[in-house]
C-alpha cells in the first residue's frame, strides 16, 4: 500500500486542504479526552510516587523530577498514543473501510484518481503533524495535574514541584518524546489505513477492521517504544 501511494498524485493544493482537515479533526476531536486523561494521570503519578518515597532522607522535590521524567519519556508519548489509537485509528479504519464496502474507492479508480494517495496521504501527514501537538499538550497537562495534586494533598508545594522538575531536567527527554510521537503517529495512521483499505464484506467487516487497526497499532507501538528506548536512552 505504501508503494502505491506516490503513483499519479493530485495537485499539492488538494493534499494541503485535506491535510488541514485531518489535522483539525484529530486535534479538536481528541482534545477533550487528552485533557481529562493526562490531567488525572499526572495527579495519580504524583500521589503514587509520594507513597513510594517514604524515606525522610529523600527530599520532596524528587517527586517533581520523577513525575516529569515519567511524563516526558513514557506517559505523554506512549500512554496517550494508546488512547489516540482507539480514537483516531478506529476512525481512520472505519472511514476507509466504509468507502471500500460502499464501492466509493472503486469510483475513485474509475475517475482516474489514485485512491491510496488521495485517502492515505492526508491522514498520514495529519497524524505526523497532530501527534506531536497532542503529545506536547498532554505533557503540559501531566505536569500541571501532578503539581495541583501535590499541592492539594499537601505532599509538596508548587515551588517544590517546579524545583524538582528543573533541577534534573534533561533536554534529551524532550527529543525522545517527540521522536516517539512522530513514529507513533506514522504507525497508527498507516496501519489503520491499511486495515480499512483492504476491508472486504459489509458493515460487520468494517467493525472488525477497526478492531484490528487498534490492536495491531498498539502492538507496533509497543515494539517501536522498546526500540526507541534501546537506541536513544
Amino acid at each position: 500500500m505504501m508503494m502505491a501511494m506516490p503513483r499519479t498524485l493530485e495537485r499539492p493544493s488538494v493534499y494541503y486542504r485535506l491535510t488541514l482537515i485531518e489535522v483539525a479533526s484529530m486535534c479538536i476531536g481528541s482534545a477533550s479526552i487528552v485533557v481529562l486523561i493526562a490531567s488525572f494521570i499526572g495527579a495519580v503519578t504524583t500521589v503514587q510516587t509520594a507513597y513510594q518515597l517514604v524515606s525522610p532522607f529523600i527530599p520532596k522535590y524528587t517527586i517533581g523530577n520523577i513525575v516529569s521524567a515519567s511524563s516526558l519519556l513514557e506517559l505523554a508519548p506512549t500512554v496517550i498514543a494508546f488512547i489516540l489509537a482507539g480514537r483516531i485509528g478506529s476512525s481512520i479504519a472505519s472511514q476507509i473501510g466504509t468507502m471500500r464496502v460502499t464501492e466509493q474507492i472503486d469510483a475513485l479508480e474509475v475517475m482516474g484518481i489514485n485512491p491510496v494517495g488521495y485517502l492515505v496521504i492526508p491522514k498520514l501527514l495529519g497524524g505526523i503533524i497532530s501527534f506531536p501537538i497532542l503529545v506536547t499538550f498532554s505533557a503540559f497537562l501531566l505536569h500541571l495535574g501532578g503539581a495541583i495534586a501535590g499541592n492539594m494533598t499537601g505532599l509538596l508545594s508548587y515551588d517544590e514541584f517546579a524545583y524538582g522538575v528543573q533541577i534534573w531536567f534533561d533536554p534529551h527527554q524532550v527529543t525522545v518524546m517527540y521522536t516517539k510521537s512522530f513514529i507513533f503517529g506514522f504507525l497508527i495512521t498507516t496501519i489503520s489505513a491499511y486495515h480499512g483499505y483492504y476491508t472486504n464484506g459489509g458493515a460487520l467487516e468494517v467493525g472488525q477492521s477497526a478492531t484490528k487497526a487498534v490492536v495491531y497499532s498498539c502492538i507496533a507501538m509497543v515494539i517501536a517504544d522498546f526500540i526507541v528506548a534501546q537506541v536513544m536512552l
